[in-house]
């Protein structure tokens, strides 16, 4: 008997249809693995996030209302870790947080290695677990950092969210204090001073004036702090 001979459109195709990986598309709905999957099949996609459950996928990016914000930021945080032992900063790295969160955030800085530490860089390089802070640009307050990342951030213990909103020329800077993210209240030459990372000073002022000098120059007294002295010698004898 001959075999019967499979229509056009048989099983064997479906299969193969069946065995490539979807596209990943902003607005899709995937838990943190399909999304890796899918995100990973596609290395032309420079951005992607998975925040509660739900794909983003950034416009391209502008000067004024992120990229110069965010180089400045990166300067500012660059300088902390240089001074500060112990301490670790990454630029729009990857962040495993839960099953429905894998946000790419701006800016990340945490403590590594020691008893304190939130967050860890796994065997295939990625950060996971809740740093102790976290950066964003943010074009205005329409956008999904003051609403969705804030709730993911929250719920998964980072302990400071700051976010610049651009367009309003505005800092916000949240610390979680009782269960939930408290405003770190400016001092009356607008500067904010962290609460888990002590010397990390920020003049909101000078940094929406393109002050870059006078930001660092607050910093820098941040960094001459007895705070921030105690809190580097702590760092250096955990890493002892």
């Amino acid at each position: 008997m001959s075999a019967v001979r499979q229509p056009y459109g048989s099983m064997a195709a479906d299969n193969r249809f069946r065995s490539k990986t979807p596209p990943l598309n902003s607005g899709d709905r995937l838990n943190r693995l399909e999304f890796e999957r899918r995100y990973e099949s596609q290395p032309e996609i420079n951005k992607a996030e998975l925040i509660e459950g739900v794909v983003y996928m950034p416009s391209p990016v502008r000067v004024e209302q992120h990229g110069e914000p965010h180089g400045h930021i990166l300067t500012w945080l660059g300088v902390y870790k240089a001074y500060t032992p112990g301490v670790r900063l990454a630029d729009n790295a990857t962040l495993r947080l839960d099953l429905d969160n894998e946000p790419q955030p701006d800016a990340v800085l945490w403590i590594d290695q020691t008893p304190d530490g939130r967050a860890r860089v796994a065997a295939d390089d990625y950060l996971e677990g809740a740093p102790e802070l976290i950066v964003e640009i943010a074009a205005s307050s329409a956008a999904y950092d003051l609403d969705d990342k804030r709730r993911a951030y929250w719920r998964n213990g980072v302990q400071e969210y700051l976010i610049l909103l651009a367009y309003e020329r505005q800092t916000l800077w949240y610390a979680l204090q009782d269960g939930d993210y408290q405003p770190l209240v400016a001092d009356a030459e607008q500067i904010l001073r962290s609460r888990v990372f002590p010397g990390l000073w920020l003049s909101s002022l000078r940094f929406w004036e393109n002050d870059l000098a006078g930001v660092l120059a607050v910093l820098q007294e941040g960094l001459h702090s007895a705070d921030h002295q105690k809190f580097a010698a702590g760092l250096r004898g955990s890493e002892a």
